[in-house]
């Protein structure tokens, strides 16, 4: 549109207050290499970026596995070879470990009763006095009738077992029998000194 076809009169938005100053607001022209590095930057990073992260997941051992892959090691093969099947015995040298249960513990806790039936004076205090020095906390004794012919270590449940060999090792005893019983605890009947 040029000014004879503009029909409005001038103001003062038409006409600059000081002739050298340029109207409106321009820009320079930017070069292309202010237009394009930030993308470029962006394109050298994003590679040792990534590097870093996938190296830091190895490290921690957080890498996530494709479905259909394992993380695990590969497995041997076990298909005999044709050395194997000309005679030849293959030798496995790695053999798997083998988990053994755990023996229980003695409880020294457990009540031990410690009864002469020998009729030898203090022959049951004495045996008390061996199973205290060794730990045990809840020793008694007595008399009774002799019923068996060796001296016998009992126990009533098969979860005092462990301590009633070690009661049996304490006193040099061999004999050790699960007997059913009312009390909770091991019974050690003495028909002749161990000692002897």
């Amino acid at each position: 549109m040029s000014k004879a076809e503009y029909s409005y009169p001038e103001d003062e938005f038409d006409v600059p207050s000081n002739p050298d100053v340029p109207r409106g607001v321009h820009r320079a022209p930017r070069s292309a290499w202010s237009r394009w590095w930030k993308f470029l930057v962006v394109l050298a990073l994003l590679p040792v970026l990534a590097f870093a992260l996938v190296n830091l997941a190895a490290r921690d051992g957080n890498l996530p596995s494709l479905p259909g892959t394992s993380t695990a090691p590969e497995a041997q093969d076990d298909t005999p070879t044709d050395a194997a099947t000309e005679g030849e015995v293959p030798t496995d040298t790695e053999t798997a470990p083998v988990d053994e249960p755990v023996a229980p513990a003695p409880v020294l806790s457990t009540p031990v009763e410690v009864l002469n039936a020998a009729s030898i004076g203090g022959l049951a205090a004495e045996q008390a006095a061996e199973l205290t020095a060794a730990g045990f906390t809840a020793v008694t004794t007595g008399n009774a009738e002799p019923t068996v012919d060796a001296s016998t270590v009992s126990y009533t449940s098969e979860d005092l077992r462990p301590t009633a060999d070690l009661v049996a090792q304490t006193l040099g005893l061999t004999e050790v029998v699960l007997q059913a019983g009312d009390n909770a605890g091991i019974s050690v009947l003495l028909v002749s000194d161990p000692d002897a």
